[in-house]
């Protein structure tokens, strides 16, 4: 038996990085998984390697969601295990901000998690596991970060108020905080690839374990708090983030 045996899982932003590490990781802990993204062909190399099924869909888009749950619901019949891990967001200073940009982070993190997890919900059996993808940026203030952050800080307060909806149906809801990890996401943020070694260095130096995180270190968070052994646990939030937050970088 493995810890995810029989279960039907989705992972939402699977096509990439932590996503997709983690879809990787239930699969072979048993679980059947699909996996939703923007760009086809990456979603469809995804889910040929990882052997999972893949919906195209962008959180932001209700209608999307609304096919999503509709595939899963013919083919599958139930969802035991939801990631919310799409995400995104822009950089701006509160002078540099603009209403476009502010939006389109909301849409994505907030708005885009919240209806996740709405639509997904009437799938979802009583006893079921929902994990959402936090920041370690929700827990500090950074100049350029503030929509940003501000975006995941919600994400991390309605993980509070669900876990306490739908403690009745024991659906346990969760908030997995990565730090750096070496993403395509993380790579793309300096734009220029003659900045990403500065960039990547620069970002292990903000951990006391000094190095960026591999996307499988963080998927094996995910499956913690997807499965069973964190049965006790919702509500949360675990950190896996080298220790950015909790302790004091070395000097």
């Amino acid at each position: 038996m493995t810890d995810l045996d029989g279960k039907v899982a989705l992972v939402t932003g699977g096509a990439t990085g932590i996503g997709r590490a983690t879809a990787a990781l239930f699969a072979a802990e048993g679980a059947r998984v699909f996996i939703t993204g923007r760009r086809q062909a990456e979603l469809d190399e995804a889910a040929a390697a990882i052997g999972a099924t893949a919906i195209r869909g962008d959180i932001a888009d209700l209608d999307d969601l609304d096919t999503v749950a509709a595939r899963i619901a013919e083919s599958a019949g139930r969802l035991d295990v939801l990631f919310a891990n799409a995400g995104g967001g822009e950089f701006n200073t509160l002078t540099d901000l603009t209403p476009e940009s502010f939006d389109r982070t909301f849409d994505t993190n907030v708005r885009g998690t919240t209806f996740t997890v709405q639509k997904m919900l009437p799938l979802m059996p009583d006893g079921s596991s929902i994990v959402l993808t936090g920041s370690t940026t929700a827990s500090r203030g950074g100049p350029g970060g503030g929509t940003y952050s501000a975006s995941k800080a919600a994400i991390r307060q309605f993980a509070r108020v669900w876990a306490a909806e739908l403690a009745p149906r024991r659906i346990r809801v969760n908030v997995l905080v990565p730090g750096p990890t070496d993403t395509p996401g993380l790579r793309g943020i300096p734009g220029d690839e003659t900045h990403v070694d500065g960039f990547l260095a620069q970002m292990a130096a903000s951990t006391p374990l000094r190095r960026v995180a591999d996307p499988a270190e963080i998927a094996q968070a995910a499956l913690f708090l997807a499965g069973d052994r964190s049965s006790y646990m919702t509500g949360s939030e675990l950190f896996a983030d080298g220790g950015e937050v909790q302790v004091f970088p070395a000097a």
